[in-house]
């Protein structure tokens, strides 16, 4: 409370120059706590404000703010409901003064006569915490500009301020102003709702006229919207200088537009009654939700009784005066039209106090514990209120202010007992305007709702792309091809699923060619006709391999062995289907598996068979006791179950990264096409996957090199090499045609190397072996198989 004492100073000289401010308070009623109350009756001070006189009684008569009136009206009715209540305070009775602060210019004087004490004073202290000001709590001011200044006052003594129209967002600063609430939502709900309204008529080109105070200036930060030539006009402005601006607009001539009002002054009677205003066109406004006060009509145009304020005189507008009470019954058939806006969030901010006093005070159902408070005590008994008026739930958020709600009104010209009408209702919480557009009259012929933009309309299968840093104007886009135009989304292209495709500038997309290898096309023809070949081949090389099982060609060819990779090539052959037709999740599993595994079956056994060849002529003699160890326990056996398991565990490893499933993928030379094939288009897994093949091919390419010089019918260096060399080369050939071409091409591809690498072990390596069988009988046998062996062992010595 420190803080206040530079300001006590300033306030002390004011008031104690001013004299007794209290003689000339328009309206006093005592009370056990006392609330301030400021109301703009005056449109304007005329003259410089002189603080040396006391604070500025009631309106004049003839330059009476009659809305102003019935604000002050709703707060004595408010303070004598509570007085009456049995429930709220009892026992306490709630005492007020109103001080008019004309509108903006009377601000700072009212303020410090709240602050000064009994004796109109405020003293220096150097802390204020026991400090008893004139009021416990203050209700107003309504512009925000004069909110703003009043709290900045009030914030340094912590007294409660609820402002019943002050909608600027500079009171949601709570480290600022910790003691100031608001009674109604804040600027930022304002401007939703209009936001809203906008996007519900697509109204993207509008004006905005703003007035050049912190109203005005705040509204626009908000909207971020330029100064255009369009059929729709936001006004942000407080009302008094509208009132000139449309007698402006109506003598020009502006005319058919649409207007969307400012809360401020929506449903403001003076300037709904200006002469030809109709003429401008439609006028749309936010304002402030309407709840119905019981009572209060009535009230606001009895006479006051028992009033402990001053008697009337000519010039002055008081509770009791004639003058003032026969102009508001002159007007009350339209502030009864006008509806209960602004008065329940007055009556409420009432409310708000009494219930944070009543919270204060331990009020029970028989009486309150009444003591002195002081007004910074309040202060979080008000942040916390949470109660229901009226049917309306009432507490605030942490910005400060009450979830009040919105309203959209219309102003009916030619219904002038009814001007404000509700067409739609905003929630705050929701964020959504609620209402049927067929309640709105517009200027327009045929009741046609109004265009406002700033485009042209754009032709079939063009966007809408903004121009420049605002969104509301836009240029025709074409939409590119593989994209289309969804008329409930004329703003962005949506792409076409993956199975369809469109030109550009289309509406609508249409089924891709689906492209995968058929059985009835030519290289398709081809390939099963070489692997139904290859297959008869290796069947019939299997039945003579078993009938001469016992030769020694057979035996050197690697004996049992050469059954089971006769076994492997048989299901390499019948893998090759697996290419052709509508790939499949099965058929995608084939190809990765079958023909791998296969391969690795015989490439192990070819090159197990060629280091036992070298074992027996090079190795046996030298590493005798390791020989004897391989031939006892089966080594080659062992050999090829470890390279199986190793070739199954990356197999394994690369479905569960890369499972094998049929996907589309797009032709980049004619997007029209779609191919429809096995994901096993990555190199890395290509690569894994055959690094096991290529290391195996190396040892046969160096047996076969080592054994060059073995007796002939064990030396197979030719036929290895031939084979390995044949697999080098179709390999490297797919990494390149998968790099550089797509489409079923690839796939014929991969089907055409594994029918050469199957063909290439079955003829390179098994074929030689059934020729001698058949044409070289002489050489199939023992005698020939240890003259061989004898004549390289004689070269070795």
């Amino acid at each position: 409370m420190r803080r206040a004492g530079v300001l006590a100073m300033y306030v002390s000289v004011l008031i104690t120059a001013g004299g007794s401010a209290s003689q000339s308070s328009d309206f006093h009623l005592a009370g056990d706590y006392l609330l301030g109350g400021l109301f703009s009756l005056h449109a304007e001070v005329v003259g410089r404000l002189n603080l040396s006189q006391p604070v500025v009684p009631m309106c004049q008569v003839y330059n009476l703010k009659i809305v102003g009136y019935s604000y002050l009206r709703a707060m004595r009715f408010a303070v004598e409901e509570i007085n009456n209540s049995s429930t709220l305070l009892p026992g306490v009775s709630l005492g007020y003064e109103m001080v008019d602060v004309c509108y903006l210019t009377n601000s700072i004087h009212p303020i410090l006569y709240f602050l000064s004490n009994k004796h109109s004073v405020v003293q220096l202290h150097n802390n204020y915490t026991c400090y008893q000001p004139r009021v416990l709590a203050i209700i107003g001011p309504d512009s925000s500009e004069a909110a703003v200044i009043v709290a900045d006052i009030l914030n340094l003594f912590l007294i409660p301020q609820v402002s019943y129209r002050a909608t600027t967002d500079e009171l949601n600063n709570r480290e600022r102003f910790p003691s100031a609430f608001r009674a109604i939502s804040s600027m930022e709900q304002q401007i939703v709702a209009m936001l809203l309204l906008l996007k519900e008529f697509q109204w993207t080109w509008i004006n905005v006229i703003y007035s050049d105070d912190d109203y005005g200036r705040q509204n626009l930060k908000l909207l971020r919207i330029t100064h255009s030539t369009a059929t729709v006009v936001i006004v942000l402005s407080l009302e008094l200088t509208l009132q000139f601006f449309f007698q402006e607009a109506v003598r020009q001539n502006v005319t058919d537009l649409v207007w969307i009002a400012a809360e401020a002054w929506a449903i403001d009677h003076t300037l709904y009654n200006l002469t030809d205003l109709w003429k401008v066109g439609t006028i749309l406004g936010v304002a402030a939700k309407e709840i119905t006060i019981p009572g209060f009509d009535d009230f606001r145009v009895s006479l006051a009784g028992g009033d402990n304020g001053q008697a009337s005189d000519q010039n002055t507008c008081n509770q009791v005066c004639d003058q003032c009470l026969r102009v508001a019954r002159d007007i009350d058939q339209h502030l009864r039209l006008q509806g209960e806006r602004i008065d329940f969030n007055v009556y409420s901010s009432v409310y708000i106090v009494a219930h944070a006093l009543h919270k204060l005070l331990d009020c029970n159902a028989t009486g309150c514990h009444k003591r002195m408070v002081y007004p910074w005590q309040l202060v979080p008994e008000v942040s916390s209120v949470d109660f229901t008026l009226l049917n309306k739930r009432i507490n605030f958020r942490e910005n400060g202010d009450t979830p009040n709600s919105f309203e959209i009104i219309q102003w009916q010209w030619n219904q002038p007992y009814c001007p404000f009408k509700k067409i739609a209702s905003y929630s705050a919480k929701r964020q959504k305007l609620l209402f049927n557009p067929h309640d709105i009259s517009w200027h327009t012929p045929n009741n046609m709702v109004p265009i406002s933009v700033c485009s042209q309309k754009c032709g079939p299968g063009q966007w809408l792309k903004p121009i420049g840093f605002y969104s509301c104007c836009f240029e025709c886009i074409d939409c590119e091809s593989g994209t289309f135009l969804n008329n409930s989304d004329p703003y962005n292209c949506q792409p076409c699923p993956t199975d369809q495709w469109s030109n550009a500038r289309s509406q609508d997309c249409y089924p891709r060619l689906v492209e995968y290898l058929e059985w009835q096309e030519g290289p398709t023809v081809a390939l099963l006709l070489f692997s139904m070949l290859g297959l008869i081949a290796i069947l019939v090389m299997s039945v003579i391999f078993a009938i001469h099982s016992h030769t020694p060609v057979v035996k050197s060819a690697g004996g049992r062995m050469c059954f089971f990779m006769m076994a492997s090539l048989v299901i390499g052959f019948l893998s090759i289907p697996m290419y052709v037709g509508i790939p499949t999740v099965f058929k995608c599993m084939c190809r990765q598996t079958a023909f791998s595994l296969c391969f690795t079956l015989c490439l192990s056994c070819i090159t197990v068979r060629s280091f036992q060849i070298i074992c027996v002529f090079k190795m046996a003699t030298r590493l005798p006791k390791a020989y004897n160890y391989w031939k006892k326990y089966n080594g080659q056996y062992i050999f090829i179950a470890v390279v199986l398991a190793l070739k199954s565990a990356i197999i394994t490893t690369n479905i569960i990264f890369n499972f094998p499933a049929p996907i589309l993928l797009d032709v980049e030379d004619d997007p029209s096409i779609v191919v429809l094939e096995c994901n096993e288009r990555d190199n890395l897994r290509l690569l894994s996957n055959s690094s096991l093949d290529m290391f195996l091919s190396i040892l046969c390419f160096y047996f076969a090199y080592m054994g060059k010089e073995l007796p002939k019918n064990y030396n197979e260096a030719k036929y290895i090499t031939l084979c390995m060399t044949s697999y080098f080369v179709s390999w490297v050939a797919v990494f390149l045609i998968r790099s550089i071409y797509q489409g079923v091409l690839v796939t014929i591809f991969d089907a055409a190397v594994v029918v050469i690498n199957l063909l290439g072990l079955s003829m390179g390596y098994f074929g030689p072996k059934c020729y001698l069988i058949f044409f070289r009988p002489e050489c199939n046998t023992a005698a020939y198989f240890q003259t061989s062996i004898q004549s390289y062992t004689m070269r070795q010595d």
